[in-house]
């Protein structure tokens, strides 16, 4: 912890948040809201004004009993000021997972296909059928899907029947641009870890940009359909939107 400033007279909001986050990211970590007051020389009841509203940001996280931690989006942003380290993408993806308690995936384009390179696994009683390695078409899976909607319209349809499949309604893919995710609503005929192969997982994808603009992947949240609604997933699409832009700068720089 650093030392307590000896004055905070005419300090400025901005300061006071500057200092909260100095504590909130100091070793040791989930800090408890007495402490990060006392290590910030910030007044409890500002502290709390603070870090309820970097919670609120994405920029920190609480248990609710009073402890809180580094949240997504400022682990995003250290990601990005650290992006020469090829392990800062596995620890945004775990992250992303620790945060959501769901099965994550990171998988590259190919083509008319993705290939699976990252994966970090579900804790709950359910496994991800994706394996390392794997290959899977852009149609039938949900990254494939928010890389296709982000793809010129004519080169989306020619992947499409490359691949022996209908193409996407233009509507469905503007919809997926528009929210900026796509979702595998337990549909049927879907790729394992992408989709949901015979009715039973449901993902939420966003894509990955590369330095042109043009899409070369995308990040996936996967959960079972029997325990997780699909409100519950969509619930995790900012924090899903937040660790896609991050991964984005770090394959960009890496």
């Amino acid at each position: 912890m650093s030392a307590v400033r000896s004055s905070m007279a005419g300090s400025s909001a901005l300061e006071k948040t500057l200092r909260i986050i100095e504590e909130l990211s100091a070793p040791g970590g989930p800090h408890r809201l007495a402490e990060v007051a006392a290590a910030s020389g910030v007044p409890k009841s500002s502290t709390y004004r603070i870090l309820a509203s970097l919670v609120e940001q994405g920029y920190a996280v609480t248990d609710g009993e009073g402890s809180y931690g580094i949240g997504l989006r400022l682990r995003s942003v250290a990601a990005r000021v650290c992006a020469e380290r090829p392990e800062g993408i596995t620890e945004l993806l775990e992250f992303l997972h620790k945060g959501t308690g769901h099965a994550v995936h990171l998988a590259l384009r190919h083509g008319a296909a993705l290939t699976y390179i990252r994966k970090v696994e579900s804790g709950r009683p359910f496994r991800s059928p994706a394996r390392l390695g794997m290959r899977a078409a852009l149609h039938s899976t949900a990254i494939g899907r928010s890389v296709l909607a982000h793809l010129p319209p004519e080169e989306a349809r020619a992947l499409c029947r490359a691949a022996g499949a209908p193409a996407h309604a233009p509507g469905e893919l503007s919809e997926v641009r528009e929210l900026g995710y796509a979702l595998d609503d337990a549909e049927e005929g879907t790729q394992a870890g992408a989709g949901a192969g015979s009715g039973a997982v449901r993902c939420l994808a966003a894509p990955v940009f590369g330095h042109d603009g043009a899409p070369v992947g995308g990040i996936s949240l996967t959960a079972a359909a029997a325990l997780t609604t699909r409100t519950e997933l969509e619930r995790f699409s900012p924090a899903l939107l937040e660790a896609a832009r991050g991964v984005e700068l770090l394959l960009q720089r890496g």
